[in-house]
């Protein structure tokens, strides 16, 4: 027996796909982040009636060209600009810091908030049979979008994403200066006021479900329509599934109320966790000039906005999975979906599966200018006030909403 006939192609596959997925994925991640970074300064200007950056281009001239490329808009080439620069500067380290601590602190936030993107379902799945029959003669069936689907998604995601604040408490203490250090004792106490509330928000959830799993949580919402807005699975009406009187029952009318509260203290708190303002108590600016980042520079602070900008996006990402549908637009038709529109057949399946990793995008990229938005319009808020919002308020309404959310379970059942 030869040794390639003795290879179980299925599991070469599986570590390929995998493969492929994570370092897809972690190129998407980092390029939206750089432009989001560019959206954020555009909207900030348009909202404070600015101008904004709009001239850096591409300096085509470096090639022989008469003049540099300034696309639409202009300074789409910032995020370059700015990445360039910041891998340019000097990577200087003070001499009072403790260096090792120091040096690995910006790593930690980034990390945690990379590896969180590991179990949420960017995709439905991407059907590439017939270019693997004509290229290695078998079919390998679907490719599920999703990096590592595991049992225990939302668990996995808490506790990973609770590990980032480590890195700023470790920047704040290592930095052995009074700005970082008050910077990183605050994230700490706002990380564990707002990371009950945020867990304790998620439970009505998954008291509909009944399942942990985020890929299954889709997949609920496909059937019995999004959290948020139960009328989207209007389609399976379209498609002669469910009646128009199915469209809203009696269960997901009196769902809705419990499940909205449990999207407001999420969101809400994810604010929070992610330090964007209003909460952005551990940098604030005007008191602390910055706070645990005010020792960093070069890459090492770069690696910091990164790590906050990447986890507004799995944050967000997590919002789309667990109350939008994630990759599921109800109101137009796909593969199974046809509405009576025969030439829809002809499309092949992975095409419906770019369409809805297209989809699933889309609305994290909506929900980032949300961020952007409430940023620029919210001022931020006292400390004590953080602190009381999330103690008396928010974890107290997540807990009754728990009550409320088995209650009505059980006069439905």
């Amino acid at each position: 027996m030869s040794f390639l006939s003795s290879i179980d192609w299925n599991v070469v596959f599986f570590y390929l796909a995998f493969l492929v997925k994570s370092v897809l994925l972690l190129c998407i991640v980092l390029g939206l982040v750089s432009y989001t970074v560019y959206a954020e300064r555009r909207v900030s200007a348009l909202i404070q009636d600015r101008i904004g950056p709009n001239r850096t281009g591409f300096p085509t001239t470096l090639l022989g060209m008469k003049k540099d490329i300034s696309p639409f808009l202009g300074g789409l080439g910032q995020p370059i600009a700015d990445a360039v620069k910041l891998l340019l500067k000097e990577d200087f380290t003070p001499a009072h810091v403790k260096k090792f601590y120091y040096w690995i602190a910006p790593g930690l936030g980034i990390s945690a908030a990379i590896l969180s993107l590991g179990v949420i379902p960017f995709g439905s799945t991407l059907d590439f049979d017939s270019v693997f029959k004509w290229l290695f003669g078998r079919e390998f069936g679907p490719v599920p979008m999703v990096i590592a689907n595991i049992n225990v998604g939302v668990l996995f995601i808490f506790a990973i994403s609770s590990l980032g604040v480590y890195g700023i408490v470790l920047a704040g203490w290592a930095s052995n200066s009074k700005y970082p250090f008050l910077g990183g004792i605050r994230a700490t106490s706002q990380m564990i006021s707002y990371e009950l509330a945020l867990g304790l928000s998620v439970i009505p959830i998954f008291l509909v479900l009944g399942k942990l799993n985020l890929v299954d949580a889709v997949q609920y919402q496909i059937q019995n329509g999004w959290l948020i807005c139960p009328v989207t699975k209007i389609d399976l009406y379209f498609k002669g599934e469910i009646g128009l009187g199915q469209v809203i029952t009696l269960r997901e009318a009196l769902l809705w109320i419990p499940m909205l509260i449990s999207f407001l203290v999420f969101m809400i708190s994810l604010f929070a966790e992610t330090n964007r303002a209003p909460f952005d108590m551990p940098e604030a600016e005007t008191e602390l000039a910055g706070g645990y980042n005010v020792e960093y520079s070069s890459m090492k602070f770069a690696l910091f906005f990164l790590g906050e900008y990447t986890a507004m996006i799995a944050g967000s990402a997590l919002v789309v999975t667990l109350f939008f549908g994630g990759w599921h637009l109800p109101f137009i038709p796909d593969g199974s979906n046809t509405i009576g529109l025969e030439a829809f057949h002809a499309v092949p399946g992975w095409v419906w599966g770019l369409v809805n990793i297209g989809v699933f995008f889309t609305k994290v990229i909506a929900l980032l200018l949300f961020f952007i938005w409430v940023r620029w319009t919210v001022p931020r808020f006292r400390y004590d006030q953080l602190m009381k919002l999330g103690w008396i308020y928010f974890f107290e309404i997540a807990l009754v909403n728990i009550f409320i959310t088995a209650g009505i379970l059980m006069y439905v059942r």
